[in-house]
């Protein structure tokens, strides 16, 4: 996957850009970013705020070892199908994004 793509997949998927990285917030405090994408020029690294507010890289990998699930869409290659709660954080901010379309208010 390009940097575009995993963009597009992130935006598609509940995330939202912050400071200029696809970001998955708190369910209580949807403007804190708690997990990022960080793209750089020929990687890409997951990170996770820790509750001091230090970042701190969870995983990553070059462009090219990150390719589409065929079922389910996720990038493999990341681990993030293996990283304990985070479809389920992945699925609450998707939610929240879709019922702020609902109700016409801000998604955060």
């Amino acid at each position: 996957m390009t940097k575009e793509e995993l963009t597009a997949w992130a935006l598609s998927n509940g995330w939202t850009m912050m400071a200029g990285m696809p970001s998955l917030t708190k369910p209580r405090s949807p403007k804190e970013a708690i997990v990022r994408l960080v793209l750089k020029a020929t990687v890409v690294n997951v990170e996770v705020k820790k509750p001091a507010g230090k970042w701190e890289k969870m995983t990553g990998a070059a462009y090219g070892d990150v390719h589409p699930d065929p079922d389910t869409g996720l990038p493999k290659g990341l681990g993030l199908d293996t990283i304990t709660g985070f479809t389920m954080l992945m699925q609450e901010n998707r939610d929240r994004m879709v019922f702020a379309k609902m109700t016409g208010k801000p998604a955060f």
